[in-house]
């Protein structure tokens, strides 16, 4: 160890992921650091040069630029940098300057390279987002965390509550038992079995306190329990409910009705069930199942692209089954047509928060008496989808306004007009429209009008750039000093909009960029693979954006997923505040790349317009 190796243990300790190491093999650690005092002005490496090793700011400033020379992060201590060069090609994607008097601290790449291979907390932290960790299947109870199946934090009671305000408690809200706290820890539990055996066959008073009929100490998880140790607990122990405590502190219930109600919801049952549905009400009761999916899903570690699918087919299924359910009521169509939807549903990126966005395309054949009938189509699935949760649209971009309700010759104006004079207007109907997606019908009408509008509108480099401009008007929630801009007032305090601030814009640039290419693709990340297969973008551009956009994705619905089992509806809004310091980190290091994705896409608007 050298004689700066003792300062350099005492300053790792303080230091994620390095705070996690074995104390043997963080003091080993510390003895492969290169400690480097620089002076203000000092360049620690340019972009395009050689990096050998990870920086970790001990003291001082570090400011990182991009290739054009635009901020992208001011560093502090404790933050590291040049991983992302070091982990790629060996080259630094950026430049790093200090903007002080600075204490660096330099492990080499090799030492990096072991840490990521042999410690889980290395490589979630510096590997945080690329595809080879996402290997999660959607229905294996057995691997699944208890604190992805708990719903909800449980009614509790005291030892002092009587056993008929208990069973009021348990008939009111449906459940069959109820645990006994004092303050937040777990002293017993009662269930409806306990009031049966305890209570009413022995005679005792329906005031009889708590304490005397429930299960002391009662057996119990920790979230971090598996799916298959409440499997074991149950059928080994024979008992039906499990108390999920920490540190003796109540934090939830599994019972055997949650086991058997995780069993029963599966993207393909829903599908099933939905495929079958005769009435508004059945298809509502398919779609309230989502929620709960999401959650497992999520829990069983899926990619975020996996999850958007699978709920995103389940609404597919329930527009065609509503399609079929109108034509069986209005009779078949006087001419062919096409049901397409765009938006997520057309991006196939649906979340636990979707509204509806759909148009009809109809065969030029169509006469003006015929058009009533697609009315009267729109107006029957559009009014089923919102009784299915998914509601009507607040821009109107739904086949029941009839400008979206048009002969294919109509559609094709609409694109020819909007690419011809880009006007606001025309570049957020153009947004919109390139993200349609056959549904159901005839599938022909929508191919023609997609390859004869894609080529058109990539030959046009006015209408381009003035795309890739309007592209670029959301911007990741960025503040200086490696904070986040979070909304200021408003229900959503100090949170960030995931969705707006963090999809949105890399949903954006991959249109741009399927519009160059002429990708017929509206998935967003299909868009961004295929653009870096045509070079459209670079591999190490490619790559950045992809890995940010999965770690935007991912957290956008862990977070769905999160409020979900709360009790609470999804919605898109995190908090930075409740996200580990690492996740902060990358979070904010993936809202870093999409500006700077931004940054490249919008000086190319300025060479086209």
């Amino acid at each position: 160890m050298t004689a700066a190796t003792p300062q350099v243990l005492e300053f790792l300790q303080s230091v994620h992921p390095y705070d996690s190491l074995p104390q043997d093999e963080l003091a080993r650690v510390a003895g492969c650091f290169d400690r480097n005092e620089v002076p203000a002005g000092t360049v620690i490496y340019s972009e395009g040069e050689p990096v050998t090793g990870v920086w970790l700011v001990k003291s001082g400033t570090i400011e990182v630029t991009d290739i054009n020379g635009a901020l992208v992060s001011i560093l502090s201590p404790r933050n590291s940098f040049g991983e992302r060069g070091l982990l790629r090609e060996g080259r630094a994607v950026t430049t790093a300057t200090a903007t002080t008097d600075a204490v660096l601290l330099c492990l080499p790449g090799s030492e990096l390279r072991h840490l990521i291979a042999n410690f889980p907390a290395f490589e979630r932290f510096f590997t945080r987002g690329t595809p080879s960790g996402k290997l999660g299947r959607q229905n294996d109870l057995a691997t699944l965390k208890v604190a992805d199946l708990m719903a909800r934090k449980p009614f509790s009671a005291t030892a002092q509550t009587t056993a008929q305000q208990a069973a009021k408690m348990m008939r009111e809200h449906r459940i069959s038992c109820v645990p006994v706290v004092e303050g937040e820890k777990l002293v017993g539990i009662v269930t409806t079995r306990d009031l049966s055996g305890r209570v009413l066959a022995e005679g005792r008073a329906t005031d009889t306190p708590l304490s005397e009929v429930m299960t002391p100490d009662p057996l119990s998880l920790t979230p971090q329990s598996l799916g298959s140790d409440i499997l074991h607990m149950m059928l080994e122990h024979r008992i039906g409910h499990l108390p999920v405590v920490r540190d003796g502190k109540l934090l939830g219930m599994i019972t055997q009705t949650d086991l058997t109600r995780f069993q029963a919801i599966s993207s393909g049952q829903l599908v099933r069930d939905a495929a079958v549905a005769e009435t508004y009400a059945d298809l509502a009761h398919v779609t309230e199942r989502i929620p709960q999916l999401l959650v497992q899903l999520v829990g069983a570690h899926n990619a975020h692209d996996v999850v958007t699918r699978l709920i995103t087919d389940i609404a597919d299924t329930v527009t065609r089954r509503l399609l079929k359910l109108a034509e069986e009521k209005l009779g078949p169509p006087p001419v062919p047509y096409l049901w397409a939807a765009c938006g997520s549903q057309g991006r196939q990126e649906q979340t636990g928060v979707s509204d509806q966005d759909n148009c009809i395309i109809i065969d030029d054949a169509v006469t003006p008496d015929e058009m009533p009938y697609f009315a009267e189509l729109a107006r029957f699935v559009c009014d089923g989808l919102d009784a299915a949760g998914y509601f009507y649209c607040p821009g109107d971009m739904m086949a029941t306004n009839p400008r979206w309700c048009q002969p294919q010759r109509a559609w094709k104006r609409y694109f020819q007009g909007w690419i011809k004079t880009p006007s606001p207007e025309a570049q957020m109907l153009a947004s919109v429209m390139f993200d349609l997606r056959p549904i159901g019908g005839q599938v022909s009408l929508f191919r023609d009008l997609q390859e004869e509008t894609l080529a058109a509108a990539s030959k046009n480099s006015i209408f381009v750039a003035h795309m890739i401009s309007n592209s670029i008007k959301h911007a990741p929630p960025l503040g200086l000093l490696r904070g986040f801009a979070t909304i200021r007032s408003g229900e959503h305090k100090n949170h960030v909009d995931m969705k707006l601030g963090g999809v949105v814009p890399v949903t954006d640039l991959g249109r741009v960029y399927a519009l160059r290419g002429r990708i017929t693709a509206a998935n967003t990340r299909a868009r961004l693979l295929m653009a870096e297969e045509q070079g459209i973008i670079s591999v190490s551009g490619a790559r950045d954006l992809i890995e940010a956009y999965d770690l935007i994705a991912d957290l956008r619905l862990e977070n769905q997923a999160s409020l979900v089992r709360m009790g609470r509806k999804p919605d898109n809004f995190l908090a930075p505040s409740d996200l580990s310091d690492f996740e902060r980190s990358h979070l904010r290091d993936a809202f870093v790349v999409v500006r700077t994705m931004q940054s490249a896409v919008g000086q190319l608007a300025g060479t086209l317009g």
